[in-house]
């Protein structure tokens, strides 16, 4: 049905809406493919190019970490927003609001062991490229940044902020900044259990800029364009892995 008086649709669609499902599992030997945890989410694509994505997040190691993050990326993936809710050992840890400008981010939280916490970070190298609030949906995000113009091999993010500096994302929300750097592997076609796609197959190695050295890290994306988070796996002491199980377009 139009509208009378423009002549247009009486209804507005212009975005895509896409859901899915991250199963969290272990590959320890004690306790090779059991579950530890899972990771809900929806991404809105919006008509101009830009994403929103809500994540729910659920780990089930002691202490226990249960996160929801809402995040929201230009058509250029640049970080715009975010707000982050943190229960650890189901004890509220902290909630937190992320504004990101051209030459500043801006963080307004209210921790339990902090109290209320006002940040601003200058950027050092120009408008931040990407934010990591830890929900697994949105790590495959930081790699459209990698040139894939340029072939496999190294390149990095100069410049990175983190919701946490701890692992599992299990404290503040506050500010740390980080430099993150991409390995581009080659591309290959994998099956998940939410079906077969062709991936682009990235690494993320061994970090020493955190407060703890984190363990390299291989993660496999969507070649649509998308970055879709398709599977990926932590070694060291973590020896984790993250899969999609279910996926599915709603809308648009």
């Amino acid at each position: 049905m139009n509208d009378a008086s423009t002549g247009l649709p009486v209804t507005q669609i212009d975005h895509t809406v896409v859901r899915g499902v991250i199963a969290y599992t272990s590959k320890k030997p004690e306790r090779l493919d059991q579950e530890r945890g899972r990771e809900f989410f929806t991404i809105t694509k919006y008509g101009w190019g830009g994403r929103t994505i809500g994540v729910h997040t659920e780990i089930d190691d002691r202490p226990s970490v249960m996160r929801d993050a809402t995040y929201t990326v230009d058509e250029n993936w640049m970080p715009q927003d975010c707000f982050v809710r943190l229960t650890v050992g189901d004890k509220f840890m902290g909630t937190g609001w992320f504004k990101f400008h051209d030459d500043y981010t801006e963080c307004e939280t209210y921790t339990a062991l902090e109290g209320r916490v006002s940040q601003r970070m200058d950027h050092k190298h120009g408008p931040l490229k990407s934010f990591q609030n830890h929900a697994i949906a949105c790590d495959s995000w930081h790699f459209s940044h990698y040139d894939l113009s340029k072939g496999p091999g190294q390149q990095s993010i100069d410049e990175l902020l983190l919701c946490s500096p701890d692992h599992r994302g299990a404290t503040g929300p506050m500010l740390y900044p980080l430099r993150l750097d991409l390995v581009y592997v080659g591309d290959e076609k994998i099956t998940v259990g939410a079906g077969t796609f062709d991936a682009h197959h990235f690494q993320v190695p061994t970090n020493t800029d955190l407060p703890e050295e984190h363990p390299p890290y291989e993660v496999y994306t969507s070649t649509d364009g998308e970055y879709t988070f398709l599977k990926g796996g932590v070694a060291g002491y973590m020896q984790t892995h993250y899969e999609l199980v279910e996926y599915e377009k709603t809308l648009g």
